[in-house]
């Protein structure tokens, strides 16, 4: 597997664009890991990865979209984008992930991308704006991956992302990155509409024939005004995902990511890590782009002129958030505990960073669900190069360690087909256990 997927590196993809790969995102990228840990150790976190949403504004309205996307465009400029990727270098961050709405709508985007050749950006994108004219740039460019999502086949995607002739447009924006050989990636959110066609070997084996060099499988997450709780996966069904990336990691000669999890098959939060925090269009900083609460934002002013490094280091908010989710469950804190979010976001008196203003209200309204934590069922990696990678360069750095969860996350709902909870369920069976 390991041999057929480096001969699909040097045959199908842009020797330039490998080398930035190795380079940039491999060598100065691991570099840039290592720095959060020593920081780590003196009590000082700053995230080695940087995800940045430049643009609220998106062409499609999804099912259990989080984001404004129907309100006045907002976007962080070239100016403001150029101050706060500096700034973030100085930290020793070269990789940067680029959300939405739909990046692509942002009319300096390429500038900004090509503003940064010293770094390595990763462009979340449903894939429509790719012409041909705009892989060409990517191309030249060689620094940036566009990862592109694709949530089902032609009926489900029309269903699933509000618009139609989706499945079509995007696949047309993925042939154009191939047919250019940019470093190109595809990404599910997985829910219980696509989950038979696309968790599946062939879809894999399609992508590959394709030319695509790496997936990634979300779990989707009910969340914002629209949150679509039927589309949730069942705990059964989250097991099941598990069980495929981990064998088909070892099988399949195209990487698959995942966030969630560290060689061993333990759960872990990016955020809780310390590995990755989100800012939205507005420049708040959030601890990820499903907490919509901040109290720092990447825009000097005369109340706050603080540089980038003092605001994430400072911050009581995003310091509190990583201990008491980390404290309460190595899964999410917004699907197991949203309770305990709430009195977090009410302690510190942080801003619903949406624009809508009913962060909280979705909040309380959340029912408990399970998330990637499950202690009765770890899967570790098959796959040594990923159980090496895991080891160094993304596991949890510690920060879980003497921490029992046990009485603290979500009440048993790994044994649950329904995927839910209430409040009262939890409070009792707390109750319960405290007896």
């Amino acid at each position: 597997m390991y041999l057929k997927f480096a001969k699909r590196l040097l045959l199908e993809a842009d020797k330039r664009h490998l080398l930035k790969v190795a380079w940039t995102m491999g060598w100065k990228g691991t570099r840039s890991v290592r720095k959060h840990k020593q920081r780590m150790k003196k009590g000082e976190y700053f995230p080695p990865f940087l995800y940045i949403s430049v643009i609220n504004s998106c062409n499609l309205r999804c099912q259990g979209c989080w984001v404004d996307v129907a309100a006045k465009q907002e976007l962080i400029d070239l100016e403001a984008m150029n101050k706060l990727i500096t700034e973030a270098k100085e930290m020793g961050n070269v990789f940067f992930g680029i959300v939405g709405g739909e990046p692509f709508m942002h009319p300096q985007l390429l500038e900004i991308l090509e503003a940064h050749p010293d770094c390595y950006f990763q462009v979340f994108t449903n894939g429509q704006f790719i012409t041909d004219e705009k892989a060409k740039k990517l191309r030249k460019l060689g620094n940036v991956t566009p990862l592109i999502s694709v949530e089902g086949n032609e009926i489900i995607s029309d269903e699933r992302r509000g618009r139609d002739d989706v499945y079509s447009k995007t696949m047309a924006g993925i042939q154009n990155c191939l047919n250019n050989r940019v470093m190109t990636g595809v990404c599910t959110s997985v829910c219980k509409t696509n989950m038979d066609d696309l968790v599946t070997e062939k879809w894999l084996d399609n992508l590959i024939e394709m030319g695509v060099m790496y997936t990634w499988f979300h779990v989707y997450r009910p969340m914002g005004p629209d949150a679509s709780p039927e589309l949730c996966l069942t705990p059964a069904q989250q097991l099941e995902l598990r069980k495929f990336v981990v064998e088909m990691r070892a099988k399949k000669p195209i990487v698959i990511v995942d966030a969630y999890f560290d060689g061993e098959g333990n759960a872990l939060c990016p955020a809780v890590t310390g590995i990755s925090h989100h800012i939205n269009p507005w420049g708040d900083i959030e601890p990820c782009p499903i907490v919509q609460f901040s109290k720092e934002s990447i825009h000097s002013s005369e109340a706050d002129p603080r540089p980038l490094k003092e605001k994430f280091m400072q911050s009581e908010f995003l310091k509190d958030f990583r201990d008491v989710a980390g404290d309460h469950t190595r899964g999410c804190i917004v699907l197991e505990r949203p309770d305990v979010l709430k009195a977090l976001v009410d302690k510190h008196s942080a801003k619903d960073s949406t624009v809508r203003k009913t962060a909280m209200a979705e909040l309380e309204a959340m029912q408990i669900r399970t998330s990637q934590f499950n202690p009765a069922e770890k899967i570790p990696e098959k796959s040594w190069a990923y159980r090496f990678a895991k080891r160094h360069w993304f596991n949890d750095f510690g920060v879980y360690d003497g921490k029992d969860h046990t009485n603290k996350a979500a009440p048993d709902l790994v044994q649950l087909d329904t995927g839910t909870a209430t409040q009262e369920d939890v409070a009792n069976r707390e109750e319960s256990l405290s007896v």
